[in-house]
């Protein structure tokens, strides 16, 4: 395998195994928790781009359904993945895509950044509201109280993080002819 490859490889893991460890720095509320998962996700996406990106957090979804325990609360099965919080599971994918893609669009500036991510937050919101809908039969107010709301001051908090850290770290990657 090529060097670029094989570093481009390590760092996709590498942001996979954050979004492990994020996941368990949670405040467990039912019926969805909350934790860092969704800040691993962003740097995923800008840092890495829509391939290394949305590959690294693929590889985290994958790794909890096969039994993995790398889910909140340390849970993994597909039972997790098809169960009310799978949604968002695989909301996390389309939010790393959709980062990256939204990123390159609007520019690596601030501005650009929280625009992305605050786009790709909004799919994981809405694949993960739809699907909480349909596997719980609860409406969408009942469901926007119980799995949007309580998130959106955090998630901003997220953002803001991920925002100055894609930042910082952007240029460093790109010296060594890595990243997006």
């Amino acid at each position: 395998m090529h060097l670029k490859a094989t570093q481009q490889l390590t760092l996709a893991a590498l942001c996979c195994a954050l979004c492990a460890v994020f996941s368990q720095l949670q405040i467990p509320l039912p019926p969805v928790p909350i934790s860092l998962s969704l800040l691993a996700v962003h740097i995923a996406g800008v840092l890495l781009g829509a391939r290394w990106g949305t590959a690294s957090i693929c590889a985290y979804v994958l790794l909890g359904a096969v039994g993995v325990p790398v889910y909140a609360g340390f849970t993994g099965g597909v039972s997790v993945l098809f169960g009310p919080t799978g949604g968002y599971l695989a909301g996390y994918i389309l939010c790393a895509a959709l980062d990256a893609r939204l990123a390159r669009r609007f520019g690596f500036t601030r501005r650009g950044l929280w625009l992305a991510m605050a786009a790709g937050t909004l799919a994981c919101y809405a694949l993960g509201t739809a699907w909480f809908m349909f596997s719980t039969g609860t409406g969408l107010l009942g469901s926007l109280t119980a799995c949007v709301l309580p998130f959106l001051p955090g998630d901003a908090v997220k953002i803001a993080l991920a925002v100055l850290l894609c930042l910082r770290l952007r240029g460093p990657l790109r010296a060594l002819g890595l990243g997006a």
